[in-house]
Order: structure tokens, then sequence, then C-alpha cells
């Protein structure tokens, strides 16, 4: 019998067979590769789902790096999250805009 005290448990291995979605625009963002770890208090921070590959050029989009707070459920082969790669994209071409007009 398993201890549910601290509500429902899932391994790290289980999570990277778990497809990663954003609920805010339905994109697929991918499956998840590694996690982010507090080591003083042992709680997950993040999750991180690699960068697509770039076409044409050698290596690949930055990772994503989704906030556990980001995270609204997890199921049997996704995980929803309210995290939105195109408001990061957004705001990092603003910046690069606002950079080259100086």
């Amino acid at each position: 019998m398993q201890d549910l005290s601290h509500g429902p448990c899932c391994r790290i291995v289980d999570l990277r067979c778990k497809e990663v979605i954003s609920i805010c625009d339905g994109s697929r963002l991918g499956y998840v590769n590694d996690v982010e770890i507090d080591t003083c208090t042992g709680r997950l921070v993040a999750i991180v789902v690699p960068g697509r590959p770039r076409l044409g050029l050698l290596g690949r989009r930055e990772d994503f790096v989704i906030p556990w707070d980001a995270i609204r459920r997890i199921g049997d082969d996704i995980i929803l999250t309210s995290f939105s790669p195109r408001d990061r994209c957004e705001r990092k071409e603003h910046g690069r805009e606002s950079f080259f007009k100086k």
C-alpha cells in the first residue's frame, strides 16, 4: 500500500515519458528532458523541455524552463501547463527591436 499523505507521487523517469502541452495556445512543447530541484528544500522547482532544432542552422533553440507553479495537470500521457512560449518570444523580440533602434 502506497503512502499518499504527501499527495499523488510521480517519479522523474515517469515525467520523461509525458508530452508537455501549453493550455494557452495548444502548442506542443515537447517531452520533459530534465528537472530543476531546490537542493535546500528538496522540492521540484521546474521542468525542462529541450528547444526544437533550428532549420538550416546547427544547434537548437533555447530550452523551455517551465516553473512548477505553471503546471496545471499531470495525466497518464501529457502534462498541461499555463506556460506560453509565445509570450517569452514576444518579450525577447521586443527587447531586440529596441536594441536595434538605438
